[in-house]
């Protein structure tokens, strides 16, 4: 690490975290991941911390971290302001890996034009960020840039389709961020938007009358035999009963998320779990059968197991060797979700599965330790916390510092599953 990047990175406080937005691609994949660094104090100022400060820290612990560590074989956005384009730390980011986003406050002078090109020369691509409207900054940028970044929170619904015909008049990839609802997604994908932001696919939609299918029943079953402590072979026998389950089982357990020699046999992968991680796998198997087939890269699926990871590594910095308070917590997390997946209100999932106390109340409440933990998971992805989030972790006794180490172990681990063998 050059002596400058680790003296502007010394420089803001340790206070900051790390929030990691999912942006999706017309076919409902992840495409990439916004990277947003807000600062976390007891003041409610939790602004994008975009001065250069700040964002060498930022660069600095990407450089170290490695970017396939924080965003997998995805691409990462990352906000850059002038002071940051026309700096030499941005050169520390892989060109490969990055979309710099060009953020709002920019002005497009001569000079930060040229740097722009010049970084276009070294392998760099270039979104617009927050764009309102078809403006002459926007016009002196267009050459440039790759993607066009629309606010559809703040362009009223009547303005959007103008706006989305005169942007794709200019032949740039559009992205729609801050999109929350289904609706609003339908509507840009009508209007020919080819990439998503926002948590519109994690929102349950509560379709009346809806059951759980008998596959997902199954998994259901399972886990509710694996809680209760039931015989192996009573759990075996349950499985076998399912072939999809079988078959879907047999697949994550010679994932590369699981090491060792591949396992032939339902008998030999069962006991070669235990429990705890049969219980963990039939936990992620819900959300493959119920997408229709093993897709670990669904976003949804992301979203829950890094929750789930999220909230067990909170349990044993707080709770250090309590393996079954850990592995209720990861029971939560991936659990909080389950709404969205099922199409069916939260109560009625847990009136099909057997579940502690605790979980229960913070699922339902967001009562308890774990209701606490569940609360931080939500607020990092809104990336939005500052007071909130500063809070939450004290009411744990958990640091900023702490949480953000937490965070990118969790996104590791996820990264370690989706890189399944096919």
């Amino acid at each position: 690490m050059h002596a400058e990047v680790t003296a502007a990175a010394s420089a803001p406080s340790n206070d900051f975290f790390l929030a990691r937005q999912p942006i999706l691609g017309r076919d409902q994949h992840l495409v990439a991941f916004e990277l947003l660094f807000r600062a976390a104090g007891e003041d409610d100022d939790a602004k994008l911390t975009d001065n250069a400060a700040a964002t060498a820290a930022v660069i600095s612990h990407a450089s170290q971290l490695g970017m396939e560590q924080v965003v997998g074989e995805q691409l990462a956005f990352v906000n850059v302001d002038e002071v940051v384009l026309m700096s030499d730390f941005v050169r520390f980011l892989p060109p490969h890996k990055v979309i710099l986003e060009i953020l709002e406050t920019v002005k497009p002078t001569r000079a930060l034009l040229a740097r722009v090109a010049e970084l276009k020369e070294l392998g760099f691509k270039f979104a617009v960020d927050d764009v309102v409207e078809y403006s002459p900054e926007l016009d002196r940028l267009l050459a440039l840039v790759d993607v066009i970044k629309v606010d559809v929170k703040v362009v009223p619904r009547e303005n959007l389709a103008r706006l989305a015909d005169s942007l794709k008049g200019t032949g740039k990839k559009l992205l729609a961020e801050k999109v929350e609802t289904l609706d609003e997604f339908r509507l840009c994908m009508d209007l020919g938007f080819e990439y998503f932001q926002g948590y519109y696919f994690a929102r349950p939609v509560i379709l009346t009358g809806k059951k759980i299918t008998p596959s997902e029943m199954a998994v259901l079953r399972l886990l509710e035999l694996v809680s209760s402590d039931a015989d192996s072979q009573v759990i075996e026998t349950a499985v076998k009963r399912d072939a999809l389950i079988s078959l879907n089982l047999l697949r994550l357990v010679n994932s590369r998320a699981a090491p060792g020699p591949q396992v032939e046999s339902l008998s030999q992968a069962l006991s070669q779990l235990g429990r705890r991680q049969l219980q963990r796998w039939l936990q992620i198997l819900l959300y493959t059968t119920a997408s229709g087939g093993a897709e670990l890269a669904s976003p949804l699926l992301q979203l829950a197991t890094t929750r789930g990871k999220l909230l067990e590594l909170m349990t044993l910095a707080v709770r250090p060797n309590d393996a079954a308070s850990a592995d209720r917590a990861f029971t939560v997390g991936i659990m909080s979700l389950a709404d969205a997946l099922f199409s069916i209100p939260m109560r009625d999932i847990l009136d099909n599965v057997e579940v502690a106390d605790d979980v229960r109340a913070a699922l339902l409440h967001r009562e308890g330790d774990f209701g606490t933990m569940l609360r931080i998971a939500e607020l990092l992805e809104a990336a939005e916390g500052g007071c909130k989030l500063y809070n939450a972790l004290r009411k744990l006794g958990l640091s900023v510092a702490k949480i953000r180490e937490i965070e990118l172990e969790a996104f590791d681990w996820v990264r370690e599953l989706t890189h399944e063998a096919h």
